[in-house]
């Protein structure tokens, strides 16, 4: 029953579908690290742990099979058990290297999502830069102070416009400078 269990072509066919898989996940993870990719990615890994867990015990007792020397093991019959072994140890082998492949699909995963979060901080940087130095003009002169100079000046609100604009704009072009917009 264990040799054509291991033998059985189908066994196979179900290696090649989580190959499939994870290629699959490997294509959405590329196109859009989805908090669904990220869940398929754990169930993936789970299940090769699970596949692996199950057939290494097989492994182990094929090899004593074939270390200890018994009466009804004939030297015909060793090299179809030999031949197992082999297909176990491939089976492991390429389990092992599609475990591999699926945290490696994990870093990948979280290096996406700390550079979406990244993103998202630099944009909400730039608007903070750009609206605390406007904040603060704002503020000095929406205080209710009788004694401040430029509230008598016929042309101090549009004196105050162009502060504003020009901290702006120097502010946008310090960024375009450094390639941050």
């Amino acid at each position: 029953m264990l040799i054509t269990y291991y033998m059985n072509p189908q066994k196979n066919h179900n290696l090649e579908k989580y190959e499939d898989n994870i290629e699959r996940i490997e294509d959405l993870l590329i196109k859009e690290a989805s908090r669904s990719t990220l869940n398929e990615i754990y169930s993936t890994k789970r299940e090769l742990a699970v596949l692996r867990k199950s057939i290494w015990p097989s492994r182990d007792v094929i090899n004593n099979l074939l270390r200890e020397k018994y009466r009804l093991i004939t030297p015909a019959v060793e090299m179809y058990f030999k031949d197992v072994y082999d297909h176990i140890v491939q089976i492991l082998e390429t389990v092992d290297a599609m475990r591999d492949i699926s945290t490696g699909m994990l870093d990948l995963y979280l290096s996406s999502s700390s550079n979406k979060m990244n993103e998202i901080m630099k944009v909400l940087t730039m608007f903070s830069s750009i609206f605390i130095p406007l904040t603060f003009i704002v503020g000095v002169y929406g205080m209710n102070f009788r004694h401040m100079p430029e509230l008598e000046a016929r042309w101090g609100y549009f004196f105050i416009w162009g502060v504003i604009m020009i901290v702006t704009l120097t502010i946008f072009a310090f960024f375009k400078k450094k390639k941050w917009m």
